[in-house]
């Protein structure tokens, strides 16, 4: 419904504006110009979906292997003890700890569309647990959070749009983008804890996020006492050695489990292919309003207002032109690919904008999108604190994407 709105208002506005140039300024060419963004971006998203079927298919099917060679169940023994804690309602070795876990390593690699059936089988599984079936409860509240603060180890999706746009290094916003998504789901597991009343300082949950937070802490400090060439030499080596070193070892757990991985790869592959064919209606139609918003001069004022406001503080104002990403992210995540496309389109795929735009995309996940789907699929009505913490994690992750993006690129 958001999108629906977000959309036709594209439209309008553009069309407004269209008028005021026309009429006021005598601009006659500014109709021709918005119809030819319309018909260049839907050729864009078209082309685009198409590159990502075969990733898609590629990583749905590894997933597939990793589930049926027990990865899957290993990540859930690691992170049980955790979970334990964050989820205290949930009883010890209930199914849906196995649920919660494959809908957090889809998001993890980036697969935002696989990612969204395993949420909603674990939003159902919760809800079986849930007393009260029209309020959420405080299992559900985390559940939805962590899937706000889009936790991304692989950023496949945004990786692929960068090739497709012809990036030197596709994967030079790895490292950047899990800095920002750990800042995002640190925030929001914050933000609940204190609701809920979790004691974070539990010995297992200090443990966790302890060694993460110094892990990145000392990830941060390195790279600044580096040059930004040394750093992004280093990004791009390192996220290519620990993607491909996941992939093996899903391969060899399966092997080691004696599991036909061929077989197990075609299967979950052919779930692939449907997906990115899904996602083409849906991108073709969020860039064609955003071309047409773009080329109506719209986007431009927008920024430029944006622009004035942070310069009135004396700040730094280069991120300002891949702010509207940033703030269509908690609205609508296809909104924020169109957004996030076309402005590496209008850079350029390798400029600090165009690198910023895919880090503010990787840093969280569609906050009011989540919580009317997973919500809604379950009746909840009364949703507490979910939207705020949500929120919460939305802004760390802003925040932290600004942080890294000068600290890599700039």
């Amino acid at each position: 419904m958001v999108l629906n709105y977000i959309w036709i208002a594209f439209f309008i506005i553009a069309f407004v504006v269209g008028l005021i140039k026309l009429i006021f300024l005598g601009d006659v060419t500014i109709f021709g110009n918005m119809m030819n963004g319309a018909f260049d971006m839907a050729k864009l998203g078209f082309e685009l979906s198409l590159g990502l079927t075969g990733v898609m298919t590629l990583w749905l099917g590894l997933m597939k292997v990793a589930e049926n060679g027990g990865m899957v169940a290993v990540l859930s023994k690691v992170v049980r003890p955790l979970f334990s804690k964050l989820f205290p309602e949930i009883p010890k070795n209930h199914p849906v700890h196995g649920s919660i876990m494959m809908n957090i390593a889809a998001n993890m690699l980036g697969l935002d569309n696989a990612a969204t059936p395993l949420g909603l089988k674990a939003m159902k599984e919760l809800h079986e647990l849930n007393p009260n079936k029209e309020t959420a409860s405080n299992s559900q509240i985390m559940f939805m959070v962590l899937n706000a603060s889009g936790l991304t180890i692989i950023p496949i999706s945004i990786m692929v749009y960068r090739t497709q746009l012809g990036a030197a290094n596709p994967s030079d916003v790895f490292i950047p983008i899990l800095i920002a998504t750990f800042c995002s789901t640190l925030a929001g597991i914050i933000a609940v804890s204190l609701v809920q009343k979790i004691n974070l300082f539990n010995r297992v949950v200090f443990g966790y996020l302890g060694i993460f937070t110094v892990l990145i802490s000392t990830l941060i400090w390195y790279f600044s006492t580096i040059t930004t060439e040394k750093v992004n030499e280093i990004s791009t080596v390192s996220a290519n050695l620990i993607i491909f070193g996941i992939i093996i070892s899903f391969i060899l757990l399966a092997l080691f489990k004696k599991v036909n991985v061929y077989d197990s790869f075609i299967d979950g592959a052919k779930e692939g292919f449907g997906v990115a064919i899904k996602i083409i209606p849906y991108l073709v139609a969020i860039l064609v309003a955003v071309g047409v918003f773009r080329e109506s001069g719209a986007m431009d004022y927008v920024v430029a207002g944006l622009g004035k406001m942070f310069a009135l503080f004396g700040s730094n104002t280069d991120f300002v032109q891949s702010l509207p990403v940033a703030i269509m992210k908690p609205l609508s995540g296809s909104g924020a690919r169109g957004l996030m496309v076309d402005t590496m389109n209008t850079y350029g795929v390798d400029s600090f904008v165009g690198r910023l735009s895919c880090i503010f995309q990787g840093a969280s996940d569609t906050t009011f999108y989540i919580i009317a789907v997973y919500f809604g699929s379950i009746g909840v009505k009364n949703t507490r604190h979910a939207i705020s913490c949500a929120l919460i994690a939305d802004l760390a992750g802003v925040l932290a994407a600004i942080f890294v993006a000068y600290l890599f690129f700039h």
